[in-house]
């Protein structure tokens, strides 16, 4: 389990007041995931800090982390066989996603 510094609990309280909740994603059950709507990512504790971002965030495909690609003219969400078309919904429900978490990771901690 990870042991979170008080810096590291003020983003996680700002993270759940934004409406993001913990998920286990397999291979990263040791790693810390948050998910919101359709979306996830994985976290990564910074020595002396808070939180960054360990990857890209991510559209959900089964629960798990999917990969953006070009097929044909359009783009598709990807986890192993299984694929979900990247519709302009989708792809703005990701950047909105990626652009709050990562408002909140940067915020400064409270003094």
């Amino acid at each position: 389990m990870l042991e979170l510094s008080p810096q590291q609990m003020q983003v996680m309280e700002r993270l759940f007041a934004a409406g993001f909740r913990p998920i286990a994603i397999p291979p990263y059950e040791n790693a810390l995931c948050m998910r919101k709507g359709d979306c996830a990512a994985v976290l990564a504790p910074v020595p002396n800090g808070g939180l960054r971002l360990l990857a890209p965030p991510s559209y959900l495909v089964e629960g798990n982390l999917s990969v953006k690609l070009k097929r044909g003219p359009g783009e598709v969400f990807v986890w192993k066989k299984r694929q979900v078309e990247a519709t302009p919904e989708k792809l703005k429900e990701l950047d909105s996603f990626r652009g709050e978490i990562t408002e909140i990771l940067d915020m400064p901690p409270k003094q």
